[in-house]
C-alpha cells in the first residue's frame, strides 16, 4: 500500500483542516495516510512516505507559520538531498496581501525542488479572498490527483 504522509503549516488551523479533510480521500484511495501537525525532517525522510503532500498557509510577510519552522529550517539550513521525493503542495494565502500571496508554499515549492524533490502536479494555490473555506478548493484537487494518478 502506497503511504502519504501529509505535512501542515498552519497558523489558525485552516491548513490543518484541509489535511484532515483530505486524509479520508487518500484512504479511500488505498494509501496509508499520516498527517504531521508539526513537521520534521526526520518526518519527511526516515522512512521517505511515497508521497509528501504539504498544506501549507503564510504568514507575516511571506513566512512560514510557526509549526513548520523546524522542517524549513532543517531544510534551509542542512540541505539534504530529496532526489527520490515525489510531492504535491497546497498553498494557501489571501491576495490582498500581493507581495506575499501564498508566499510561504511559493517559497517551500522552490527550496525542494533546489534540493531534489519532483512536485507531481501543479501547485494550488487557494486565495482566502475568493475562497474562504480552503476545503472547497483543495478537495477537487485531490479528487482530480488521485484519478490522474490511479
Amino acid at each position: 500500500m502506497p503511504d502519504v504522509g501529509i505535512y501542515v503549516a498552519t497558523v489558525y488551523g485552516g491548513a490543518l483542516d484541509v489535511a484532515e479533510q483530505i486524509a479520508p480521500l487518500f484512504e479511500s484511495a488505498g494509501y496509508g495516510v499520516e498527517i504531521h501537525e508539526t513537521p520534521t525532517l526526520e518526518k519527511l525522510v526516515d522512512p521517505r512516505p511515497d508521497l509528501a503532500l504539504f498544506c501549507i498557509s503564510t504568514t507575516g510577510r511571506g513566512d512560514y507559520p510557526g509549526n513548520f519552522t523546524g522542517l524549513s529550517s532543517a531544510l534551509e539550513q542542512q540541505r539534504p538531498s530529496l532526489q527520490g521525493l515525489q510531492y504535491a503542495l497546497i498553498a494557501m494565502g489571501d491576495s490582498s496581501y500581493e507581495e506575499s500571496f501564498c508566499g510561504a508554499g511559493r517559497k517551500l515549492d522552490e527550496l525542494l525542488t533546489a534540493l531534489g524533490a519532483s512536485r507531481v502536479s501543479e501547485r494550488l494555490e487557494v486565495d482566502a479572498s475568493e475562497t474562504p473555506m480552503a476545503d472547497d478548493a483543495a478537495l477537487p484537487w485531490a479528487e482530480q490527483w488521485l484519478e490522474a494518478h490511479s
